[in-house]
């Protein structure tokens, strides 16, 4: 199968699904990733060469979980609710039009940032179906930091009702975001090594595997 996953910012394709990444690659499957937007450019620090780097760091991490490509662009981090909706679809469009996916990953609808809401509902539209036939499959991943950050009283929380065992390949998980040298935080921090295993063993107890990533359907065509 071809199989894309849609990033708001650099590490979040990691955090999300890359144990799965890695569980698509492993089985043969054809993974590439769209990262929308240039990351921690809106932090104090962000330097010259800043978006070079995290570009080369997602370039690393997709090699260790066995993907194809990643691709960073250049939308402006925390802004995307400033840029016209439908210039991020036009750009999903494009990848999609390029690998045909059957499945495509993507951010949750109620995630704290707006990059990630913004980019779920580019996706959402980008692969509205088609007579002609389409994407199959859309699923939402939960990044640490921003999914579980939204308020239980929004109504929009993560509700998991798909979960990849993962026990093979959440080490590649680990070795991935690594490579992600300034956005992993020291424990408790849920970007933290130490956190992202915990939720990694935590939602495989929840399903019966060693461990798991979680996703919620977004939309299933059989």
């Amino acid at each position: 199968m071809n199989v894309l996953v849609v990033a708001a910012h650099p590490d979040d394709e990691v955090l999300g699904c890359g144990a799965t990444i890695a569980h698509h690659a492993e089985t043969g499957d054809a993974v590439e990733i769209l990262i929308l937007g240039t990351g921690a450019l809106s932090r104090d620090g962000a330097g010259p060469g800043e978006t070079e780097r995290l570009a080369g760091q997602a370039a690393e991490a997709a090699r260790i979980l066995g993907a194809r490509r990643a691709r960073v662009l250049d939308l402006p981090d925390n802004r995307f609710d400033g840029v016209d909706l439908l210039e991020i679809v036009r750009r999903v469009e494009v990848e999609i039009q390029g690998l045909r996916p059957e499945i495509v990953y993507t951010h949750h609808a109620g995630d704290l940032n707006v990059d990630h809401r913004r980019t779920f509902q580019a996706v959402l539209t980008a692969c509205r179906p088609q007579a002609s036939g389409g994407v199959r499959k859309i699923l939402s991943f939960e990044v640490p930091s921003s999914t579980e950050w939204q308020s239980p009283t929004s109504g929009h929380g993560f509700r998991p009702n798909v979960f990849v065992d993962v026990g093979r390949t959440l080490a590649r998980k680990e070795a991935a975001l690594a490579a992600y040298v300034d956005e992993v935080r020291p424990f408790p921090h849920p970007r933290s090594p130490e956190a992202v295993r915990a939720l990694g063993i935590w939602r495989g107890a929840s399903a019966g595997f060693p461990a798991a990533e979680a996703f919620e359907l977004v939309r299933e065509l059989l």
